[in-house]
């Protein structure tokens, strides 16, 4: 049996597909008699559409990532879904004009009435590739151009089995591809790594006497159809696949592909690897707005052992050491065990993981000595309540604790600012749009504060007591598809509602806040130096006129040690007498040197409480000298009157999306 696995855009050109990388391992080691092969589409789409057009490296993130909520790259292929160049270019215009600037209009429009040539065009690759099932993988925007491919590969040959998965096809999703798409012969919901076998094993087996395969109904998840046409869809797994059942992911060709393709030269190839699926945050405490993990919140994870020698075992194979980790969460325990085994390896990997923004200082360097150079945690907010209303288990004060840490164990962070949350208010923004210029030597989010959009399978979706009700899937949807509403519902991923918590005055204060933050970040410093009996202090931040300054006081050494973890008034009162029992002061004489420090832009308080942002210099020797030189160009002790200056930039966080389900 002959199986082609297609990755159709917009899939990330600078990734392998690991859902299609697993499946082939899958069908190649448990399907006797199968073998399986990938097709990159994306990377064929690349080279063919920059023969035809100004088409750039942007111009593709853009349509397979920055415009996933618009639905950009799904309307570009809907043209070849319904075979019309012109399909309801009025209604996308209409409804995008206001919304996207004119060049990126243009070329929208433009790619929808090239890419049916395109599909035509591969189609028939397929097809001569002689396969008996095509598989299409469909995540974030590929959902058109999927089926778009398998509906004119069954126009060409009828006889070649045509199946779709991936995280557009969990569930409802799923179901609603199915029946609504008759040339889709078969849907696997979930994960397909054993679903997929059987199934191909499934067709493997001769028939009954009535044309039937009663196989197929054994298979979770799987939709199919009867002798008459009508979709089936059998019941989903009760339970998640074990994690020692989960696969290494088989890349090749996928290098090669690369070095042939004209993106060779727009982008630095990765290897993506996984480590745990589910989320341990989301089994106890499901944040509200989320909808990752689909059908499937349990989290399980592979053995070390097992994770460790997948990691050494790619790089090896491909000779490349850059790795996004697309486990939605860490599992603490690879801290102790598979990252010291990276660390000790002497390979000078250097990679991509999401983690629980609450990470403390030390378990930051692990990463970083083990090559994480960029992380993501989910940060979303700086203040308690709004983070309260989320469900996210963190504080304002521990999110600005972990950008400082972050700083200073040289790991970019990347992360995004969320708004339009039932029960927020003004109040919970005005004091952090405040502070925030205290902040701007830290990383700042990735883009402006966002309203939160309505995922399928979060708790803002499927419980409407929360504060969202009367769902309807997003305006483009309707003219992307033709479909009847009822129909949009179950297939869509993204809904629109009403819009919830602060009006446009706050986020226009905190946009605009943010977007300084972004503009000044490079030229923004404060670090700090602990030498003992005193702490140095280096600041350029064009809010503070201040540029050096020392902390002698004993006590007040003491409050600025104990400030590196978030504490309210009353326990910094408290743990200072302890440590300093004769020299202990009132509460109200903590908060007075409080203030003076929020002044300064030393500390961040949120909630009550209270985080200095001051990373550790990284050279205190260079520190010293910096501070001596700051302070013979004042002539005088402490902090001076100066205008901005200028400072080292700090590395970028890079920015990716990576498939999250088979």
């Amino acid at each position: 049996m002959r199986v082609l696995l297609v990755n159709m855009p917009w899939s990330p050109i600078d990734l392998p597909s690991l859902a299609l990388g697993i499946l082939k391992r899958s069908v190649d080691e448990h399907v006797p008699g199968a073998t399986a092969e990938v097709l990159h589409a994306n990377l064929e789409f690349t080279d063919w559409i920059t023969r035809r057009t100004e088409f750039t490296a942007e111009d593709y993130e853009y349509y397979a990532l920055s415009s996933y909520f618009m639905g950009c790259g799904d309307w570009v292929f809907s043209s070849a879904l319904y075979d019309d160049p012109t399909w309801r270019d009025d209604e996308f215009t209409a409804s995008m004009s206001g919304r996207l600037r004119k060049s990126r209009l243009r070329m929208t429009r433009e790619l929808h009435r090239e890419v049916p040539a395109f599909v035509e065009r591969i189609a028939r690759r397929i097809v001569e590739y002689a396969p008996d099932v095509v598989g299409f993988t469909s995540t974030f925007q590929q959902n058109t151009a999927a089926l778009a491919a398998a509906r004119h590969v069954k126009r060409l040959a009828p006889h070649i089995v045509t199946v779709m998965g991936g995280a557009n096809c969990d569930a409802e999703q799923g179901a609603a591809v199915h029946r609504n798409f008759p040339f889709v012969d078969h849907v696997i919901r979930g994960e397909g790594e054993a679903a997929f076998p059987q199934l191909l094993k499934a067709l493997g087996d001769p028939p009954d006497s009535s044309g039937a395969r009663p196989a197929l109904g054994a298979i979770s998840g799987l939709c199919h159809r009867d002798a008459d046409g009508t979709s089936v869809v059998n019941a989903m797994a009760t339970a998640p696949l074990p994690p020692a059942t989960i696969l290494p992911p088989d890349y090749s060709g996928y290098f090669e592909r690369l070095a042939s393709s004209v993106a060779r030269n727009w982008v630095e190839p990765k290897l993506v690897v996984e480590g745990a699926r589910g989320c341990w945050w989301g089994e106890k405490h499901h944040c509200t707005f989320c909808g990752l993990n689909g059908s499937f919140m349990q989290f399980r994870s592979k053995s070390p052992d097992t994770f460790y020698d997948e990691i050494m075992d790619l790089a090896r194979r491909h000779r490349v050491l850059d790795m996004y980790v697309v486990d939605n969460i860490l599992d603490m325990g690879y801290l102790s065990t598979v990252l010291p085994r990276v660390i000790e390896s002497g390979y000078d990997l250097r990679l991509h993981i999401e983690i629980k923004a609450n990470m403390r200082r030390a378990q930051l360097r692990t990463l970083a000595d083990a090559g994480l150079i960029y992380v993501q945690p989910g940060i979303e907010s700086l203040n308690n309540r709004v983070l309260d209303l989320m469900d996210k288990g963190v504080s304002g004060c521990q999110n600005v604790r972990m950008l400082r840490d972050g700083a200073e164990t040289g790991l970019s962070v990347s992360w995004n600012y969320l708004h339009g949350f039932p029960g927020e208010t003004a109040e919970d923004y005005d004091p952090v749009i405040a502070q925030i210029p205290a902040l701007e030597h830290l990383n700042p989010p990735v883009d402006l504060s966002a309203r939160i959009a309505i995922e399928r399978f979060s708790p803002y979706f499927n419980r409407p007591e929360l504060g969202f009700s009367g769902l309807r899937p997003e305006a483009h949807y309707r003219f992307t598809y033709d479909l009847p509403e009822e129909e949009l519902y179950d297939l869509a991923y993204v809904f629109e509602a009403p819009e919830r918590g602060i009006g446009e005055p706050t986020v226009s204060a905190l946009n605009d806040a943010l977007a300084a933050w972004k503009k000044h970040h490079v030229e923004a410093r404060l670090t700090q130096a602990d030498l003992g009996d005193r702490i140095v202090l280096v600041s350029r931040r064009r809010a503070f006129a201040w540029r050096a300054m020392e902390l002698t006081d004993p006590y007040e050494l003491v409050l600025f040690r104990l400030l590196d973890q978030p504490h309210t008034p009353a326990a910094l009162t408290r743990k200072a007498a302890g440590r300093l029992p004769g020299a202990a002061r009132e509460e109200d004489e903590v908060m007075a040197v409080l203030d003076r420090w929020l002044a300064l832009g030393l500390l961040f308080t949120d909630g009550g409480q209270y985080v200095h942002v001051a990373p550790s210099a990284v050279n205190e020797d260079l520190l010293r000298l910096d501070f001596m030189r700051h302070m013979h160009t004042a002539g005088v002790e402490g902090p001076r009157a100066e205008g901005p200056s200028g400072g080292e930039p700090p590395a970028a966080a890079d920015r990716a999306a990576v498939p999250v389900s088979v």
